[in-house]
């Protein structure tokens, strides 16, 4: 006996399987896919600002241990000695330097450094004087209110960073991480590329590497500089002058050791320094801060024009108005911590920029070469 079937049952069993919030139009489902796009970009902006600090200080951890890396590199050369050795020499020589500055700095310069804003206070008001004399409007309150404003600014922004972690264990937590790993880099390398899809590791590798280079000769462009700046400062203010003005620049080592350490910001950093140099000149007389102007313009030419290009400028080669940009959009976010970390992050993504072009003329040629022996 055949079995007569029912279209109608059918078709409502047919319909039972879909779900009532099933949708059919073709053009809601792509609206609708538009938007979660939308929203999965929203979201990962979000995190990535909410993860943007954390991550900041694994990148400052990544450039101290491009630091370590390179002196260790550099032992290697004259030492045939184990890493693991090498990179504890390079530890042992950085504590042992800041202690002997601490000390050096808590014995023979702190009476200087007391003296220090009682001078810079005097040269602002002497400054503010003169500019009345020349018909200026200038009131030292208002002055004052704005270094005050500003340097709330500044404070409020350094504790957002500090909020965090501590300012204290911010910079505990850059060099732990830096020491794990500048002992063994190839490990943690090993670990990300094995998150990433097997046809993207060996990109990752080259990539990698060039930012290794370029972070280790950055970072010995900038420590070689501040070390010149320092000695050269203090050879121009303390065995210089006397010979050319007659006297020393009063507080000559503590303008030296500031303006070897400020040098570590590029730009922003040298202007700083010159500013308390000029300041500090000017309160021994006419010709000694003419003489103050002169060094400073010495230094910074000589470091600009000599030093860093022959170390780091014709290896990372970056355009100095885009790297005042980024220490600004940086320092606002992210305060004194963002500032230092402007210049080596905006290298890292000029390599992984430089990388994607040479990927892509890559791929054009070989798509060019192909279509060549296609028409042969």
């Amino acid at each position: 006996m055949t079995k007569v079937s029912d279209p109608a049952a059918e078709g409502e069993k047919a319909d039972l399987g879909s779900s009532p919030s099933r949708i059919t139009d073709p053009r809601i489902r792509h609206e609708i896919g538009r938007a979660a796009v939308w929203a999965f970009v929203i979201g990962g902006i979000a995190l990535a600002v909410y993860l943007a600090k954390p991550l900041l200080v694994i990148f400052g951890a990544m450039v101290f241990a491009s630091m370590i890396d390179g002196g260790a590199r550099l032992l290697g050369r004259i030492l045939p000695i184990p890493r693991g050795i090498r990179v504890g020499i390079v530890l042992l020589g950085t504590v042992a330097f800041f202690l002997w500055l601490g000390w050096f700095a808590g014995s023979t310069i702190s009476q200087e450094a007391a003296q220090f804003p009682a001078i810079i206070e005097q040269q602002v008001a002497s400054l503010v004087e003169w500019a009345r004399s020349q018909g200026f409007e200038i009131s030292l309150d208002q002055i004052n209110n704005f270094a005050g404003s500003f340097s709330s600014g500044i404070g409020t922004v350094t504790r957002a960073l500090g909020g965090i972690v501590g300012g204290f264990t911010t910079v505990l937590l850059i060099a732990i991480i830096g020491i794990y790993v500048a002992l063994e880099p190839q490990l943690y390398e090993r670990g990300v590329a094995w998150l990433l899809p097997r046809a993207e590791r060996d990109n990752f590798y080259v990539t990698s590497k060039r930012r290794g280079q370029t972070l280790r000769r950055l970072m010995a462009g900038r420590l070689v500089g501040m070390l010149f700046e320092a000695i050269f400062t203090y050879v121009m203010l303390a065995v210089v002058a006397p010979l050319v003005i007659g006297d020393a620049v009063p507080m000559a080592v503590l303008l030296a050791i500031l303006t070897g350490l400020l040098a570590f910001v590029p730009n922003l950093g040298a202007i700083v320094s010159g500013i308390l140099m000029v300041l500090v000149g000017f309160s021994g007389g006419v010709d000694m801060g003419i003489y103050t102007i002169v060094t400073y313009i010495l230094v910074q030419n000589f470091d600009g024009y000599i030093i860093i290009p022959l170390i780091a400028k014709k290896t990372v080669d970056l355009a100095p108005a885009l790297v005042l940009a980024m220490q600004f959009v940086m320092g606002i976010l992210f305060g004194i911590l963002g500032l230092f970390l402007a210049d080596p992050l905006l290298a890292m993504i000029k390599v992984a920029l430089e990388r994607r072009a040479e990927q892509a003329k890559g791929r054009e040629d070989s798509e060019a070469g192909a279509k060549t022996a296609g028409g042969a």
